[in-house]
């Protein structure tokens, strides 16, 4: 079952979407939103089941789905937490900085709160007042959840997964040292977060969703060009039941929060850093880790960070090349 919301209001209206994209019907009999569907998803999720059936024996009345007429699926959100589930990532921004890294970092995730009061449709622009910033994109994983009680254990958590999708976590990286160095966190350097056209309940992904993880490319544009093809389900030191029993130690979540992997990387067949794409490499899910490559090689980075102008682009494809949650596409505006 696919799910979206197409733009109305804040919250957006809620529509089933067909297997291939191509056509939605309305859901608003049964939620007027997502939100809604997931604050009551015992009694919504079998409705909407029969309804996304229907929508496919074309037994309702439906309507082109256009992407870009999409809102975020939850354009506002009580909960958005991101992970860092690929070591690999993390292992190579601390060996760029010529620092050493815990043991740590493999047995237990890395995780901050971003916002979540506003996330950016598949389509809008990335907002940018300054080119200084450092802009970078991330390209990610993200699941829904349902109530998430505390102290819920990885195998209870994997249950809670309502839906998957992906989400470019925009990043300033050039503001992110001195927030760290404050001893806090990240605030002004994690601006808005766009979401993917529509999210996907974990069933209709098949042997793609295993284990609490989603296998197959994540694809990476930037200016039409491959910048990324790394494979989502490689290198995922910590599942999606393990980041969500993570948040879920000390607190409740609530239905509707929304949890990312973190920046998709993967090592290169010889166990290194990935290599480019052009270079016969899985390339890159973001700006920052190239750059780290880079340093770690050439003792200073030569890829920029994106302009204004720059379009990114962010896909999964199935096995019959077709898009599974739409496609994220944005370009870099002045704020």
């Amino acid at each position: 079952m696919k799910l979206a919301s197409l733009k109305s209001g804040r919250d957006g209206r809620l529509v089933v979407v067909s297997n291939d994209l191509a056509w939605y019907t309305d859901a608003g009999l049964i939620a007027p939103t997502l939100q809604a569907a997931l604050d009551d998803w015992e009694r919504c999720e079998p409705e909407l089941r029969a309804l996304a059936e229907s929508l496919e024996h074309e037994a309702v009345p439906t309507g082109r789905f256009h992407e870009r007429e999409a809102d975020a699926p939850l354009p506002r959100a009580y909960q958005w937490a991101d992970g860092s589930a690929y070591v690999n990532h993390v292992e190579l921004v601390r060996k760029a900085r010529g620092a050493e890294m815990p043991e740590t970092f493999w047995t237990d995730p890395l995780m901050y709160q971003g916002g979540s009061d506003g996330m950016l449709a598949p389509r809008d622009p990335i907002p940018l007042a300054d080119e200084a910033w450092g802009c970078d994109l991330e390209a990610e994983i993200v699941v829904v959840t349902g109530d998430v009680p505390q102290g819920v254990s990885r195998d209870e958590a994997l249950k809670q997964i309502r839906l998957v999708g992906l989400v470019n976590d925009v990043s300033l990286r050039n503001l992110i040292p001195a927030e760290l160095a404050k001893g806090f966190g990240f605030v002004q350097s994690k601006p808005a977060s766009a979401l993917s056209p529509v999210f996907v309940t974990p069933d209709a992904l098949g042997d793609r969703w295993n284990d609490g993880k989603l296998h197959g490319e994540l694809s990476v544009q930037i200016n039409g060009q491959d910048f990324g093809k790394a494979d989502a389900g490689v290198d995922m030191t910590f599942d999606f039941g393990t980041l969500i029993s993570h948040l879920a130690k000390t607190r409740d979540l609530i239905a509707g929060s929304i949890i990312g992997s973190g920046t998709v990387s993967n090592k290169d067949k010889d166990g290194g850093p990935g290599k480019p794409v052009s270079e016969g490499g899985l390339g890159y899910s973001c700006i920052a880790e190239v750059r780290m490559v880079e340093t770690i090689q050439d003792g200073k980075p030569t890829t920029g960070f994106l302009k204004y102008g720059d379009t990114v682009r962010i896909e999964m494809l199935d096995d019959k090349h077709h898009s599974i949650f739409g496609t994220i596409e944005q370009t870099v505006e002045k704020a």
